[in-house]
């Protein structure tokens, strides 16, 4: 691993890390009514697919970057479909 997959690795942590508290505090509440369905279905594609693309070229940082992301965000797209069905 060289120092630019280092820096790379880095910014993962830090900008995976930003969905983590909004995992946990939708798990926790159950609340979703401040969640955008469209948003977190849009962005999960995306990540999804620069997953592919970083796996494509061989690029660990953003494979793991995308594939964290997609885990998060897709658990947040999760979480609004079921809690909100209960809601209802």
């Amino acid at each position: 691993m060289n120092a630019l997959d280092l820096l790379g690795l880095v910014a993962t942590c830090f900008t995976t890390s930003s969905f983590v508290p909004q995992v946990w505090r939708t798990w926790k509440t159950r609340d979703v009514s401040g969640i955008s369905l469209p948003t977190y279905v849009i962005i999960t594609i995306g990540l999804a697919l620069w997953l592919v693309y970083g796996w494509l070229r061989g690029d660990m940082p953003l494979m793991v970057a995308n594939a964290v992301m997609v885990v998060l965000t897709g658990a947040i797209t999760v979480m609004k479909l079921r809690f909100e069905q209960r809601a209802a």
